[in-house]
């Protein structure tokens, strides 16, 4: 095999990987916001979805405005990552895991035992 044909392969193995993994976490998004009592066709749209997920958390979305604020935006989003484990029953190490490694996170929100708790409510 030439090189062009190795790298060919290699490229279409990885873009069927990406696809996949696209899927699962869409899928996984999507059953995050059912849990959570909110249409899962929600997920889909960019921007709204952040809103919709904010709702989901705090029970008001408009604190994802927060996200625009430079510096505060970064402690909004990793304050999230808590919260959003909160919301799902699940402690500090998940929220951890959530910031850490969000994909694994998210899959298992979306595809695990959980529950929706419902929003945490705090300042930020």
């Amino acid at each position: 095999m030439d090189s062009e044909s190795s790298a060919l392969i290699m490229y279409a193995v990885f873009f069927s990987i990406s696809i996949v993994v696209s899927l699962l976490i869409l899928a996984a998004n999507w059953k995050i916001y059912t849990k959570a009592g909110e249409a899962g066709w929600k997920s889909l749209i960019p921007i709204y979805n952040t809103y919709v997920l904010y709702k989901i958390v705090y029970g008001s979305g408009w604190k994802f405005l927060l996200l625009f604020v430079p510096i505060l935006g970064e402690i909004v989003a990793i304050v999230f990552c808590f919260r959003l484990a909160q919301a799902f029953g699940k402690g500090f190490l998940f929220g951890l895991g959530i910031l850490l490694f969000p994909y694994i996170a998210l899959l298992d929100l979306g595809f695990g035992r959980v529950s929706y708790q419902g929003p945490t409510f705090s300042f930020i």
